[in-house]
């Protein structure tokens, strides 16, 4: 991981649920709410899916609303894991109550831009009425997103 934890993610409710080589997942039951933190500048797609996958079954079990996703560590922008994400996984976990998403993107101009056409790709083939309920938000750093 590139960046340091600037909060004190105990004393905003979160509690450490999981963690493998690639992420780290903290859960905020009273929040309803899932911060996920990448750990890797690149994560291989098979990688990134496995780790999905129990990020849903967490989102499920638990009843999530909300989650928070830190990817500031990423140096290596990959289309084909983006577009699972957006066109898979997040249609999965809306089904399931998850309708919130807080993002923390690299720094880099090169990466936010390769970010902002990629999902207008994926979004213009995606179905609008699970696109309008979506409540997607993008913050600088972690405080940021928790405090929202």
């Amino acid at each position: 991981m590139n960046h340091t934890i600037e909060i004190d993610l105990i004393s905003e409710g979160y509690q450490l649920e999981f963690s493998n080589e690639h992420a780290v997942l903290h859960l905020n039951t009273s929040k309803k709410s899932l911060l996920c933190i990448l750990k890797k500048d690149y994560i291989p797609i098979e990688d990134f899916r496995n780790t999905f996958k129990q990020i849903s079954e967490i989102v499920k079990s638990r009843k999530l609303e909300t989650f928070v996703f830190d990817k500031r560590s990423l140096t290596i922008f990959h289309q084909p894991s983006m577009e699972w994400y957006y066109t898979v996984w997040k249609v999965e976990m809306f089904h399931a109550g998850l309708s919130t998403h807080r993002k923390i993107l690299p720094r880099e101009n090169w990466f936010r831009k390769a970010v902002e056409i990629a999902r207008k790709e994926i979004e213009s083939k995606m179905k609008p009425e699970i696109l309008s309920n979506y409540k997607i938000y993008y913050f600088e750093n972690l405080a940021e997103a928790l405090d929202f």
